[in-house]
């Protein structure tokens, strides 16, 4: 008669082979994981973008063609960014907040968040200080930065030289969709004619860069 004892467990190198076969696998389909998941928040963001755009465009029906009059927080917080134009930044304390006078044109406040927002401590491009943690959706009520010169110079949609290469609307930070190398950080940024793309550090300068008239 065939005996049906207890059967013997996993070996000690059967275990470690298994282990290492569930790190190899990690290994390998945690970063397909995490592209993943950093790709629905990009959609997300662009999604928010193009509504505030649309947003913005309602805005300039009822205010005769005019982009919003309005700061955003780099602005408010840090009003030296534009000293060397005292003519605005004297203006600036009077001014609302962008995500205030596009309120009545959007449906809540979560489209000004960025799902991949993680905060920052300075202004990407000038570098000023500002303490926009734990995110700055939480702090700000918005994970954008507004182009305000674009209010400074009461500009209206259909006066932009180049609609297409002026940037209005973009991430607050490049690291949220890069890394925090300069090179490698990356934008969402919303354009002047309405579109919406992902671009590299150089292009976010170059549409900073670009002459409004």
């Amino acid at each position: 008669m065939r005996n049906y004892g207890p059967r013997a467990g996993f070996t000690l190198v059967e275990m470690l082979v298994v282990i290492a076969i569930v790190a190899i696998l990690a290994a390998i389909l945690f970063p397909v994981f995490a592209q993943a998941r950093e790709k629905a928040r990009a959609a997300r963001c662009v999604s928010n973008l193009r509504q505030l755009g649309a947003a913005i465009w309602m805005y300039a029906q009822d205010y005769d063609d005019l982009f919003p009059q309005a700061v955003d927080p780099a602005d408010k917080y840090a009003p030296q960014i534009w000293a060397r134009w005292p003519q605005w930044q004297a203006r600036i304390p009077r001014m609302p907040m962008i995500t205030e006078v596009l309120e009545p044109y959007i449906k809540g406040p979560e489209v000004w968040h960025c799902p991949s927002d993680t905060g920052y401590d300075t202004v990407d491009v000038s570098r000023f200080p500002l303490d926009g943690r734990p995110t700055s959706f939480k702090k700000f009520g918005t994970s954008y930065f507004f182009r305000t010169e674009i209010a400074f110079r009461y500009m209206s949609i259909s006066g932009l030289a180049w609609p297409s290469q002026t940037n209005v609307l973009l991430d607050a930070s490049g690291e949220w969709h890069g890394e925090r190398a300069i090179p490698k950080r990356r934008y969402h940024i919303l354009y002047g004619d309405g579109h919406v793309k992902t671009a590299n550090w150089q292009q976010h300068i170059d549409a900073w860069r670009t002459p409004l008239r």
